[in-house]
């Protein structure tokens, strides 16, 4: 499948496209990061409909998105009768141009069922999935940081300029809700999101509260149900040592997880949805990387997304990103290949004194009104 020519962006929009679709429907964290692209085609196609596929314990999160005309739910386990019935849609809607920043084979069938004549991937697209491609775009290789790989389709159609923003359509009572949560705690306050989806992301809950101790006046615990005990571990943790806790975790939604987030001094997560989240809405997170590579994996930086407060200026702030010493640091392995003593090493070479510098230094220089 041909790589697109750098030039070629430009000559695209001069096409007549009315209907536009992107297939991209997860990790939480890649969805945050690509979400900003809704408004860059709004830019490049003035008029144009633009649908997401998106994971259904997504949707919520786009949902009155004021540059989507709609979603398109993908069920991954949903049986193969209700994919079939996914295909029809997407076939039924008439796409002009589709863009698959999944690659993956699920998302290239997608993008070939639709019949649209502009079918455009990423030089990432893996199982088969350039085959259902029309072309790639370049500078969208392994090589090229997760968040920095999705902006290219922007900056290859010209549109790198587009502010870099999240959009997402909170309702006042969803602001409301998190302003009744953080009135009156403690501060400076802290998100703490101790899961991850793979056991390897996941450094030890107690760690966590040994970082936390003594810097935050609040630390309060999100992350969906499954991810209770390990929140319960940080708060065991905390016990008496003067930092208050919330634990809020399997209690939000998607869009009042993002108001919360949105009004806190800092966010301490794993490699996960939940620190893109912060990130993409302007909040400085500190983030712990083991088998994942901060460089290749890490949240888009603060200057290049708007500020949440005209107090802030692009710079002032920097997030705090802390990776493992281990030599198989960044092997990118969801089970840890090595058993007795060195079995999850990488959990501990991720020292909690390097936890507890960077927290400091993120929360000194990033107290902006909340909200």
């Amino acid at each position: 499948m041909p790589v697109l020519s750098e030039g070629s962006g430009l000559a695209l929009r001069q096409q007549a496209i009315r209907k536009i679709v992107v297939i991209k429907p997860s990790a939480l964290g890649d969805v945050v990061q690509s979400l900003p692209l809704a408004r860059v085609l709004q830019t490049a196609w003035p008029g144009a409909t633009v649908h997401w596929v998106i994971n259904r314990e997504f949707e919520s999160l786009l949902s009155a998105h004021p540059r989507l005309a709609g979603t398109i739910p993908f069920q991954r386990r949903g049986g193969f009768t209700r994919y079939l019935r996914l295909l029809s849609e997407l076939r039924s809607h008439r796409f002009d141009l589709v863009l698959d920043l999944q690659g993956l084979l699920r998302s290239g069938v997608m993008t070939r069922v639709t019949g649209a004549r502009l079918r455009l991937g990423l030089q990432t697209a893996r199982e088969g999935s350039h085959l259902a491609c029309t072309g790639l775009i370049p500078g969208t290789g392994r090589s090229v940081p997760a968040h920095a790989r999705y902006w290219r389709v922007a900056e290859w159609l010209g549109l790198g300029d587009v502010p870099r923003d999240l959009e997402l359509a909170l309702s006042p009572q969803e602001h409301d809700w998190a302003q009744q949560q953080l009135q009156g705690l403690p501060r400076p306050v802290v998100a703490v999101h101790a899961g991850a989806a793979w056991v390897t992301k996941r450094w030890p809950p107690a760690q966590f509260a040994q970082a936390l101790s003594g810097i935050a006046g609040t630390a309060i615990l999100v992350g969906s149900g499954g991810e209770l005990p390990l929140a319960q571990g940080v708060a065991a943790g905390l016990e008496g040592t003067g930092t208050r806790v919330l634990n809020l975790a399997g209690q939000t939604s998607l869009k009042q997880l993002a108001a919360l987030l949105g009004g806190v001094e800092a966010v301490l997560s794993n490699d996960s949805g939940p620190m893109h989240l912060a990130a993409g809405l302007g909040t400085p997170v500190v983030g712990l990387f083991t088998c994942t590579s901060p460089v290749q994996s890490g949240p888009v930086p603060l200057g290049l997304v708007p500020a949440r407060s005209s107090r802030v200026r692009p710079g002032d702030l920097a997030h705090g990103l802390v990776a493992t010493t281990v030599e198989c640091a960044a092997s990118y392995r969801k089970e840890c290949p090595f058993s007795g003593e060195g079995r999850h090493a990488c959990f501990a070479a991720l020292e909690v004194a390097r936890v507890r510098e960077a927290l400091g230094r993120v929360v000194s220089g990033g107290a902006v009104e909340a909200g």
